[in-house]
């Protein structure tokens, strides 16, 4: 579908994730239930942070936002995602990709930025645990919070009044299943260096600046780890953070295969499955990761499922 080059889009049409008709009923169920278990999952996971006592800590504090990010997160591409699967038309309006792009852009990197503030609440409980109520008071980890939150969104605003101030006259065909940086500066008529060098500006500004604090972090952490003598101690401190180590590992491998990049045709596919790593499948795995791998997390499941069988039993 095409418009005349002195017409502005109103209307996208999405690629989707695929054009074979029988991938569609098997890719439908799948990505419903992982949107069905990645919402039960971080409602949980928030749910059970305000109940357990023994949550009642700074990493579960900055767990329970994460949560809260990631189900927004998700929400901004699987429904849209789901309904184009068993759609004929794949379309979404101007405005509409434009919100979209909004959301998406900003929980994504305030759930970068939170996953830096959750690397320095490990450092400071091993590296320091004696001043660790000290240095990670409430307000520290509120104030850590709102900035990422506020950080994510102002990008958010600056990339979005740059994209979608871009003139797009020619095709309308976004080659994603979502709206992404990337496709829609491929569709637009206009000069598009300035919004593209804004896009690796912040990706990798941000990433930079979030990676960096969580390697820096784990260096100070595997230090301290290594100088515990006994193994039952080694084990106990690596444990969490492993939980953390995995989620982020994840988001950002997938997150530089999409992004930081040149440009090339042949990975097109694997920029759609990186994508569906970052956008869908990482926001129901970090609730899982947590409740799997989390003793204190496992824990708190527990005493909340012996509570509901003692209600059910009255």
């Amino acid at each position: 579908m095409a418009m005349e080059n002195n017409t502005q889009m109103t209307v996208f049409v999405f690629s989707g994730l695929t054009e074979n008709d029988k991938l569609i009923p098997v890719l439908f169920t799948f990505f419903l239930m992982v949107y069905l278990v990645t919402i039960i999952g971080n409602i949980g996971i928030v749910i059970l942070v305000l109940g357990a006592s023994n949550l009642h800590t700074p990493m579960y504090f900055f767990l329970s936002f994460l949560s809260v990010v990631d189900l927004f997160y998700s929400t901004s591409v699987t429904p849209k995602m789901l309904s184009d699967l068993i759609s004929l038309k794949k379309t979404i309006s101007f405005n509409g990709c434009a919100v979209q792009f909004f959301f998406f852009a900003g929980l994504a990197v305030t759930e970068i930025l939170l996953l830096s503030s959750m690397s320095y609440d490990r450092y400071a409980a091993i590296c320091h645990p004696l001043h660790y109520v000290s240095i990670m008071t409430k307000s520290k980890c509120v104030s850590l919070v709102g900035f990422s939150f506020v950080m994510g969104f102002l990008q958010s605003v600056v990339q979005t009044s740059c994209l979608f101030n871009l003139h797009y006259c020619g095709s309308n065909l976004i080659d994603h299943f979502y709206c992404d940086a990337p496709p829609m500066l491929q569709l637009s008529c206009s000069k598009t260096l300035h919004c593209n060098m804004l896009t690796i500006l912040f990706v990798g500004c941000y990433c930079s600046y979030s990676l960096s604090a969580i390697l820096v972090s784990y260096t100070f952490i595997f230090n301290t780890i290594c100088r515990i003598k006994s193994s039952e101690g080694r084990q106990k401190a690596f444990s969490t953070c492993s939980s953390h180590l995995v989620c982020a590992s994840i988001f950002y491998v997938s997150v530089f295969i999409t992004y930081l990049r040149s440009p090339s045709s042949a990975l097109e596919k694997q920029d759609k499955v990186a994508s569906v790593f970052y956008s869908v499948m990482t926001p129901m795995l970090n609730p899982l990761i947590y409740s799997l791998r989390n003793q204190e997390v496992k824990k708190a499941i527990m005493q909340a499922m012996r509570k509901s069988s003692h209600l059910i039993k009255k």
